[in-house]
């Protein structure tokens, strides 16, 4: 089994992408294939010794090899052409393209196998305020929130502080803490050059959180160690974007068996069935003993390699057991029993 990676994208998260790669290509010895997609949405054949920030910040990229996809990879267009299929692809475009199913129903159309959530998965974990309905609907608690749309009247039912957040972004880019009301205006400027609608969260200072990331293969549970992160009162975008070409291993959280479970028993609820063939990291708040759900990360950074004790057959196991294709043969019977009637 081959294995490559394909990263970059047109989005937000394009740089925290490309860190993303290159931190699992030194982490992943046997991942030969690495293919970049710009923000043109072309995509390139990156030798392996080019992979390096400067070869992405200098355009250097532009000189390697441009491939297209075809049924079950890709190729190269001339007379001699580079073909790179019998491959299975990580899917390490964070944010656009990569997290909202873009990607993930060209590589299902073009019959591409690769880790990644698919195009269900994708819709549920990209929108927040579809990932609150969700966790919802499987009874996993959701901190209080509301939906605020672009020129909408505001009406901000909770206390200050409170915390705004771009409906479809990760990575902490565009969230704000708001501590009193005359900074609303500036956060919710801050959110709309992201995206046009906004969720508001009540800012609940000094609250417990937990990361535990995980995959599900060959009929077992493949859960990593849970991780409580050290932050100050907000993880911003500076603090995450390092945080995401970490190369050691974070350190395993004292936590008590009954919460530990109680963390694990959300995390199998969301991953389900709709995120087969995902490595993903959901980040839990702990409030009064009770779990809430904060977010679910469908491609987290590094792909969480960092909180696994054996990241390698973690990773190799979920690239063995994906979901499989429907072979859907199209059949042309009742056109041709209407032809044969019409025929008569």
């Amino acid at each position: 089994m081959k294995q490559g990676i394909i990263f970059g994208g047109k989005s937000f998260e394009h740089e925290i992408s490309i860190v993303s790669a290159i931190t699992v290509s030194k982490k992943i010895t046997t991942i030969e294939t690495f293919i970049f997609l710009d923000d043109k949405h072309r995509f390139f054949l990156i030798p392996k010794d080019k992979m390096n920030a400067k070869t992405f910040s200098s355009f250097a990229f532009e000189k390697c090899t441009e491939l297209f996809p075809c049924h079950n990879g890709f190729t190269s267009k001339g007379i001699f052409k580079t073909k790179v299929d019998q491959t299975v692809f990580i899917n390490m475009v964070h944010g656009g393209d990569g997290e909202d199913g873009v990607l993930a129903s060209l590589f299902s159309f073009y019959n591409i196998d690769f880790v990644g959530p698919r195009t269900t998965a994708s819709v549920l974990s990209f929108d927040k305020y579809i990932t609150k309905m969700y966790a919802k609907e499987l009874d996993i608690d959701v901190v209080d929130y509301v939906l605020l749309k672009r020129d909408e009247a505001l009406d901000i039912p909770f206390d200050y502080p409170i915390i705004v957040k771009p409906l479809s972004l990760g990575s902490s880019i565009g969230v704000s803490i708001v501590k009193e009301e005359k900074e609303l205006a500036y956060a919710l400027d801050t959110a709309f050059e992201y995206d046009d609608q906004a969720l508001v969260e009540p800012f609940i200072d000094g609250v417990k959180e937990y990361n535990l990331a995980g995959t599900f293969a060959f009929g077992e549970w493949k859960l990593s160690f849970i991780e409580e992160p050290e932050k100050e009162s907000f993880l911003d975008f500076d603090k995450k974007y390092l945080d995401f070409s970490r190369t050691k291993s974070a350190q395993e959280a004292t936590v008590e068996e009954n919460l530990a479970q109680k963390i694990h028993e959300a995390f199998k609820k969301l991953y389900g069935n709709y995120f087969k063939g995902s490595m993903i990291r959901c980040d839990f708040f702990v409030i009064d003993g009770k779990v809430y759900l904060n977010e679910i990360n469908p491609i987290p950074g590094s792909l969480a390699h960092y909180l696994f004790h054996d990241f390698p057959t973690t990773l190799s196991d979920t690239m063995q057991d994906l979901p499989v294709h429907r072979d859907i043969k199209a059949s042309y019977h009742y056109i041709d029993k209407i032809h044969a009637t019409k025929g008569k």
